[in-house]
This record gives structure tokens, sequence and C-alpha cells, in this order.
């Protein structure tokens, strides 16, 4: 597969990378504001927000296969300064007077009122795992020359997975929910992300090859700067 154009494109020369990123800066946005419910689903006990969040990571995985880390960094980045704008904007509302007559405010701040400590940590868990998730994603396809995607896809989202569902409980939850719970949310937390990871594998590769077929694309970073901070490098694509 060959991908004629020049090396200094961005992911503006691409067809459906803005249709991938609105889709995965959207998960990040709900998952934040779900995450202010704790719940029980079968065996599980977790935020709201984990319902959804595994998907931000089948969008990582995709970004990262088909457009290459640079075009992902950017991503994340995106999802990172929306959420980020969202928790301020919350704060900012629940910190104004309200309207006389308007007579909701216990319920905002009691839902909403949380979000901010809650984005918190889901901003730093999230920076932490899907760049982990990401970079692992890259190096493991160079080595394997392409091969075995379900392994790429699998092997980066327990270590992003492990890392998010860590940094996550402890920012947004310690201090408020009881230790037991507390471990058991990072553990259920881990475990229905990676498990929804594995399930979705046969999505996963439809939705890669899709999207490669109609982009033309086969990226491999094997000259990438994979440097978080550096969103504005020379474009480098290597393509095969």
């Amino acid at each position: 597969m060959n991908n004629q154009r020049s090396g200094n494109e961005g992911p503006a020369a691409y067809r459906y990378f803005d249709l991938v990123m609105a889709a995965f800066v959207a998960v990040i946005l709900i998952s934040n504001v779900a995450s202010s419910k704790f719940l029980v689903f079968g065996p599980f006990t977790f935020d709201g927000g984990t319902l959804l969040f595994p998907v931000s990571y089948i969008f990582g995985d995709i970004l990262t296969e088909v457009y290459g880390y640079r075009s992902a960094r950017r991503v994340i980045w995106a999802g990172f300064a929306a959420a980020a704008l969202m928790a301020g904007t919350f704060a900012l509302v629940g910190a104004l007077p309200s309207a006389p007559g308007w007579t909701k405010q216990e319920a905002y701040s009691a839902i909403l009122g949380t979000t901010p400590r809650i984005v918190l940590g889901s901003l730093i868990a999230y920076w932490a795992g899907s760049f982990s998730n990401a970079y692992i994603m890259a190096k493991i396809k160079v080595l394997t020359r392409g091969r075995w995607l379900w392994m790429r896809t699998i092997s980066s989202t327990l270590v992003g997975e492990g890392v998010d569902s860590l940094l996550f409980m402890v920012i947004a939850f310690y201090g408020t929910l009881p230790a037991s719970t507390l471990w058991a949310g990072i553990v259920s937390n881990y475990v229905f992300k990676c498990g929804v990871e594995a399930i979705m594998t046969p999505v996963t590769y439809w939705v890669v090859r899709a999207l490669k077929r109609a982009e033309s694309l086969e990226i491999y970073d094997r000259l990438t700067d994979f440097n978080p901070f550096k969103l504005f490098d020379k474009r480098t694509v290597n393509n095969e």
C-alpha cells in the first residue's frame, strides 16, 4: 500500500481523520460527565464513564495504526483541551450566582460540582494512558513489521489502561470512597476496559482495514519523535 502524498502533508489531507477525531473527543467528554456516578454493573463496580471510556482506547489504537503516532498525538491533546475547557466551564457556571427562581443549584452542584476533580484525574490519567498506548502501538508495529494487529492492540491496552485506571481512581476518588471500594473500582475498571478491547478486536480490524484502504495509508513510525509535547515538529511519514 503506497501513499503518494508529500511528507509535509498533515491530518487535514486525510479523508476521514476529522471524523475519527470528533468521535474520539466526544467519547472523552461524555465519559467525564458520566463519571460523576459510581455504579454496579454485573460483577463490576466502577464510575459511569467506564461504560464508554474503553472506546477511546479503541479509537486511539485506530488512530495510531492508521494515521501514525504524530497524528494520534494531536488528537490526544485535542481531547485534553476539550475536557479541560468543559471542566472550567462547569466550575464557572457553578460558582456564578443563580438567577431568581432557579432552584436547582444544589442538584447542579451534586452532579457537576464534583466534575472538576474527576476531570483532573481523568485528564492526568487519560494523558498518561493514551500516550503509553500510542507509543507501544507504534513501536510494536515497527518491530513486527505491521503483523499481528491483535497483539499490538491488546498489549498497548494492557499497559495504557493499567496506567489510566490507577491514576484516575486515585486522583478522582481518594478520600471520598472507602479503601475497599476504591481498590474494587481500580480492578473493575482495568478488567472491564481490557475486556472490552479484547471483545472489540474484530471491529478494530475491520475499521483499520477500511480506513487504510480509503486513505491509501500504511504508516510506520520509524523516524518519529515520540516526545508527547512536540506538537509542531516537521512531519516525516514512513510508508510502505
